[in-house]
């Protein structure tokens, strides 16, 4: 649990709010969740990305990706 909550604040504080804005609103929502729960392929479900393509949008944001 401890862990998971670890994690959660190093995606939060990783996430820069001005570069999320600029993203289209299922983007944007599909990152938040992310950046919540943590789980890549329900995100990219959302973004309607392939994983793989979902990670290369947290890269370029610089959202930490977490194992």
């Amino acid at each position: 649990m401890q862990l998971a909550e670890e994690e959660r604040d190093i995606r939060r504080r990783s996430l820069n709010p001005m570069a999320l804005e600029g993203l289209p609103a299922k983007l944007r929502v599909a990152v938040l969740n992310y950046v919540e729960y943590g789980d890549r392929w329900v995100a990219s479900r959302i973004a309607g990305l392939t994983v793989d393509e979902f990670t290369e949008l947290l890269r370029k944001l610089g959202v930490a990706i977490c194992p």
